[in-house]
């Protein structure tokens, strides 16, 4: 499936959509369907995306301003939300991605467990200064998309990423 239909153009080969890819608490399969479908879609994406910030794909990354901020996983931690903080300040719009950005679940089935199970656990809470409750990302920032799915749904991506080509005017 490409991004642009056959009607579609780029409007200015000039500018590009900034993007930047972030993870939080998760299994990161959804990362995973990212860097597979940019295997899928280089020579295309290439031209339109300016990938500022995506750990999984280069070493020297930057969080200036973002037109889109893909946020992947739950926040587990004070540190975690501080960073989602500063993320949605840098982007125009932020796309939760996957099930533990848009429900919190499964990195938040420890919300969900018994005193005698969370005893068990709070040593590591402790260790890595983790939040009482796990929380999704709609419950600290707003959130302007979800892509759900666990991995994420590869189609819905597709369309998000698509409006967001035709919103900020890279492509008619």
């Amino acid at each position: 499936m490409s991004i642009l239909s056959k009607s579609e153009t780029v409007t200015s080969p000039a500018k590009k959509l900034r993007i930047g890819w972030f993870t939080f608490s998760c299994c990161e399969d959804s990362t995973i369907i990212f860097t597979e479908l940019l295997n899928d879609h280089w020579q295309e994406w290439k031209k339109l995306l300016d990938i500022r910030h995506a750990r999984v794909l280069q070493s020297h990354n930057v969080l200036d301003e973002l037109d889109v901020a893909f946020v992947e996983g739950a926040l587990a931690s004070e540190e975690h939300i501080r960073y989602l903080k500063e993320i949605r300040s840098r982007s125009t719009k932020l796309v939760a991605v996957g099930a533990c950005a848009v429900m919190g679940l499964p990195s938040a089935q420890r919300n969900q467990f018994d005193i005698k199970k969370l005893a068990e656990i709070q040593p590591l809470l402790d260790k890595f200064a983790y939040l009482p409750q796990v929380k999704k990302l709609s419950d600290v920032v707003k959130v302007d998309y979800i892509v759900p799915g666990c991995p994420m749904d590869d189609r819905k991506f597709l369309e998000v990423l698509n409006t967001a080509l035709k919103e900020f005017k890279i492509v008619d």
